[in-house]
């Protein structure tokens, strides 16, 4: 931008009420003695590369406390949001995104704050600035009608109703959070969370991880009280409200190394609408099952319940997601084939994603093709087609090479078929490129040694490179950013 020359301003003697004016001013900002303002807003979006707009800076989260109450008859949504952060900078003001909801009311460390909403940008301004590194809590109230938001490619996700408006389920990647609660909704800023459902009674209010205690019911209403102890992305949240029939086991969280004494297992709270009740119970009695073999894989659990949510389809949404500890299966029911292989695909996420999530929106193959190729390994020992056979049959699928995996080309990429099948040949050919036993090795250690945290595509490739000696210039340079594809699987 070309510079701007400026010339100089004549001073002009301040009256007493200009003086006091500032005085007042500075009291209210948290300026310094000098009267200079210490603290600059965060900045609104977090400029990630394939959605710049998401997420916002100036702060991190540790916590959301979203006690909500909501009325399905008229889709009336109140909730309060107590959000507890940390200031990484001086900080005047700071964004949070929400979408379509209408703030009532706002307070920062106890005090009202200047709300301001324009399009999905909420900006809250603090009576005084943070100072960077303190730790402050945040209370939004805020109430609506909460609404869909349809993706740049045509998906649907946030608050869902089928026509008959008897379902409720709010689904969240990789921008539905929004239209439910007000956060910092990029990946790399993940929380911890406690999700408090109020409901007319009858209906039953699912989220992630563990009821906190049992569900209360007082005046008409029950609330249900979840709590999700380790870090979870805000796509990631999820609450389904609606008549469900529950199925509730156990799953092996652990194995000893010998593979055969059992050292902990987790709770399974799977739960179906009544209308698919009888038909996804075989699905969800496999979870068990599921949950023992990916351990032998993958490793100890990073979670402490396991669980599903099976809802039917509603209208052109029927789709698997891997909200953290409850998958969502919209419109899939029954067993066997694909169907297995979408529970067991969203189970492989709770490492892969969900535990170690993405530190931008293009590190996307990270979560897919790891819960793709876990795919491939559950149908070998299935007695199906070998990991090999489907490498070859990943290689042939013209989809799978409009782009590398870890360069989507625009946010209507991130859940397209080289995101999955590519990303799954790239973790098959280290495999050949290093050998079975440091490969099942990097299976174990890259989820352990990133739990609850975030990763992205350097941060992946610089593990593999320090675990073996092998080179992989090649893997990278042709399967993970190479644009075309090689004359044979061998390339």
């Amino acid at each position: 931008m070309p510079s701007r020359s400026r010339r100089p301003l004549r001073a002009r003697p301040r009256t007493r009420t200009a003086t006091a004016a500032l005085l007042l001013a500075a009291a209210l900002s948290g300026c310094t003695g000098e009267g200079v303002p210490t603290g600059t807003p965060g900045a609104h979006g977090l400029r990630d590369p394939l959605f710049p707009k998401l997420g916002n800076g100036g702060y991190d989260v540790a916590h959301y406390a979203l006690d909500l109450d909501y009325t399905p008859a008229t889709n009336r949504l109140q909730g309060t949001a107590t959000i507890t952060a940390r200031a990484t900078q001086e900080l005047s003001a700071f964004n949070l995104d929400l979408a379509g909801l209408t703030v009532d009311s706002a307070t920062v460390e106890g005090e009202q704050a200047a709300a301001r909403q324009a399009g999905t940008e909420l900006t809250l301004r603090p009576r005084r600035d943070l100072r960077k590194g303190e730790t402050f809590t945040a209370v939004v109230r805020y109430s609506g009608t909460p609404r869909e938001i349809k993706d740049v490619d045509g998906a649907r996700e946030g608050w869902l109703r089928p026509k008959d408006k008897k379902l409720s389920v709010a689904v969240g990647q990789p921008v539905g959070s929004m239209a439910w609660f007000p956060s910092n909704n990029h990946p790399s800023d993940k929380a911890t969370y406690d999700i408090k459902v109020t409901v007319p009674q009858g209906q039953t209010a699912i989220s992630n991880g563990e009821l906190r205690t049992p569900p209360r019911t007082q005046n008409g209403r029950t609330t249900f009280d979840w709590q999700m102890r380790e870090p979870m992305a805000g796509y990631l949240a999820m609450v389904a409200v609606g008549d469900f029939a529950v199925w509730e086991s156990r799953a092996t969280a652990e194995l000893a190394d010998d593979e055969e004494t059992v050292l902990r297992t987790v709770p399974v709270y799977a739960a179906a609408e009544r209308s698919v009740d009888a038909s996804s119970l075989a699905l969800r009695k496999e979870i068990p099952r599921m949950m023992d073999w990916a351990v032998t894989y993958f490793g100890p659990y990073p979670f402490d319940s396991i669980g599903s949510v099976v809802t039917r389809g509603q209208g052109d949404i029927e789709y698997a997601l891997e909200a953290q500890t409850k998958p969502v299966y919209a419109g899939i029911t029954g067993n066997g084939g694909a169907l297995d292989d979408a529970q067991l695909h969203e189970i492989a996420h709770q490492w892969f994603g969900n535990s170690v999530s993405p530190k931008g929106w293009k590190d996307m193959w990270l979560n897919e093709g790891f819960a793709t190729y876990a795919e491939w390994l559950w149908e070998e020992d299935e007695g199906g087609d070998t990991a090999q056979e489907s490498f070859e049959a990943a290689f042939e699928a013209d989809a799978n090479w409009k782009f590398p995996p870890a360069s989507p080309p625009g946010p209507g990429y991130v859940s397209k078929e080289p995101v999955y099948g590519g990303g799954a040949m790239v973790l098959h050919k280290i495999r050949q490129a290093v050998g079975n036993d440091t490969f099942f090795e990097i299976l174990q250690e890259w989820p352990a040694e990133l739990r609850g945290g975030n990763a992205k595509t350097a941060d992946f490739t610089a593990f593999v490179e320090k675990k073996t000696d092998a080179d992989l210039s090649a893997v990278w340079d042709v399967w993970l950013y190479g644009g075309e594809r090689p004359a044979t699987p061998n390339g």
